[in-house]
Formats: C-alpha cells, structure tokens, sequence
C-alpha cells in the first residue's frame, strides 16, 4: 500500500500522536494498558478509509483527526470487549487485555475507551459523527447477537449471514468512511454514498476472513477456527445448502460435537472445498469489492481515488 502511504502517510503520522494523547489516564494502571493498546495496533485500516475518504471531497482538518480517533476507540473497544465474551487469549499474536489483566479490568477498559470517544465527540460538538459511529455500534451488537443466536441452532441461510456481516462488521468501516466525508464535504448526501460505499468493502473484508479458515492462503494461523467456534461463514452456507440429507446432517454433527477433533474439522474443509463452497464465496467477494469500485469511480478522478481504489483491492487480496 506504497501509494496509499504517499498520499496520507504524514496525516497518519500525526494522527498517531492525536491518538495517543486522547487516549491518555491519570489512573498508572489505565495509562500502561492505553500504551499496551497503541503499540500493538493493526493495520489501521479504518483510519485510513476515514482520510482517504476525507480527502476526496476536501481537505483535512482538525474535525477528521478527530472523526479518525472515534472510529479508532471505539473499534479498538469492541475488540476488547470481544475478547472477553469469545474468552479469547490472544490478539493480533500477542496476549489480550483480559488475558494479561483478567475480565473486569479488560471490560472497564472497554468502557473507558467508549466514554473517551462520546466525550471527544460531545466537547467538540461534532455531533454529527457521533450520530454515524453510534449507529455503527448499534448494529455491531445486533450483528453480534444474531450470530450467536443463529449458531446455536445452526440454520443460517444466505440471506440471515449478509444481515449479520452488514451489521457486525460492515458497519464500522461504513461509518469510517462516512464521518470521513463529512468533515470535509459536510454534506449529507455525499456522506450516504460514503457509507455505502464502505459497507460493500467491508462485507467484502468479512467474506476475504471466512476465505482464510479454509487455508486458501498461508495467513500464519491454524485453518477451521471458525468451525470449531461453530460460526456459520458463507463457504460453509453454501455446502449445506448444497449437500443431500445425510451429508448435510453428518456436517452439522461435526461441527455440533467433534468440532475440536482435527481429522473431523478437516473433512468439513475438504467437503467445502469439494462442493465449490471457497469459488462460490470469492465470486460474492469480488461481486462486493466490484460495486465498492462504482460508487468509487462515481467521484472525480484523481490520485485520492487511486489510493482509496488500491486500499480497496487490498481487501480482498491480503494475505492476512
């Protein structure tokens, strides 16, 4: 993402040094874990949308930096929170907050990062991308719950599985574009195009995470994790939709009962493989990233642009 960088990598600079101060505690305890945080942050994917996405239709100014560090909060609160409902240790390759400081102190953490946001919003009078990142939230719970509700009983269709990643993950990259837009361009209507615009990538960025539990590339992690959490992804929607009777029931008792024994995961894997579950779900992938690029090249040309078409195909051509 060389290109993306020559576009915004000094904004992206300084927002790293706004970041760490808006996070900054008096609490000792708060402030080594707000430090932990920052220096095993990811890709800052989202960040980038916001600018990239600022920058099409204006320039950048102290409102985006601050539309960036809602967006980087509460993203980074979810995580954390995350963590602690799926019990999970471990984070980007290193130890989780919940793993290091146990559950309470991870959730009050969460919480802290929460209030950070609404206040940066709430003292600037940056209402608007309160409204936005808000919303984004909202669904990224519902998202969450229908997941699990669905899990239980393992009866996900299509239609129920763009629902939950619309919600679940598509929403914070929607809105990071959107709040993005409006600091510059203050306009409602761009900033609904923006909103779209981001939610068809990040459907596509969920669709690219379920191709890599089926060790379609080397990502550096364990293959059929999302199995042997009993989450429905679209290759795996596609083969029981596809599968006779009995085939269908001996995958769902895999993944019901023997989702921890490897040689059973593996079966599931190949039998997703075998029924043209992986093509079927590169072909949505794509079917998304592809409409992401319309609404894209609806807006002027220029290097912007070109950066915010390359991030875009990063997407779906990460490695992991």
């Amino acid at each position: 993402m060389k290109f993306v960088n020559d576009i915004i990598g000094d904004e992206l600079k300084t927002f790293e040094k706004k970041f760490s101060q808006a996070v900054e505690s008096n609490t000792p305890l708060l402030d080594r874990i707000m430090k932990y945080i920052i220096k095993r942050k990811g890709k800052q994917l989202r960040p980038m949308f916001v600018f990239l996405s600022a920058k099409l239709h204006g320039e950048i100014n102290e409102s985006t930096y601050r539309a960036a560090a809602l967006v980087e909060m509460l993203h980074t609160a979810t995580l954390v929170h995350d963590d602690v409902v799926d019990e999970s240790f471990e984070r980007r390759g290193f130890f989780s907050i919940n793993a290091i400081w146990k559950n309470k102190i991870a959730v009050l953490v969460g919480d802290y990062l929460l209030s950070k946001g609404l206040l940066l919003s709430t003292s600037n009078e940056d209402f608007q991308h309160l409204h936005i990142l808000s919303d984004a939230v909202r669904k990224m719970s519902e998202g969450e719950l229908l997941q699990i509700e669905k899990s239980r009983k393992l009866n996900l269709d299509e239609n129920v599985y763009f629902e939950i990643i619309r919600n679940k993950t598509a929403s914070l990259l929607s809105s990071a574009c959107g709040v993005g837009a409006y600091s510059t361009a203050k306009s409602s209507e761009i900033t609904e195009q923006m909103k779209l615009f981001g939610e068809k990538v990040g459907i596509a960025f969920q669709i690219k995470d379920d191709l890599f539990d089926y060790g379609s590339d080397d990502v550096g992690k364990p293959t059929g994790n999302d199995i042997q959490e009993k989450k429905l992804t679209l290759p795996l929607i596609f083969t029981l939709n596809k599968l006779s009777g009995s085939e269908r029931k001996e995958l769902i008792y895999i993944i019901k009962n023997e989702n921890r024994n490897k040689a059973r995961v593996q079966h599931v894997i190949d039998t997703v493989v075998r029924t043209g579950g992986i093509d079927y779900a590169r072909e949505k992938m794509f079917h998304f990233r592809d409409e992401a690029l319309v609404i894209l090249n609806s807006f002027a040309e220029g290097p912007v642009r070109k950066a915010l078409e390359e991030l875009v195909r990063y997407t779906t051509d990460r490695k992991y």
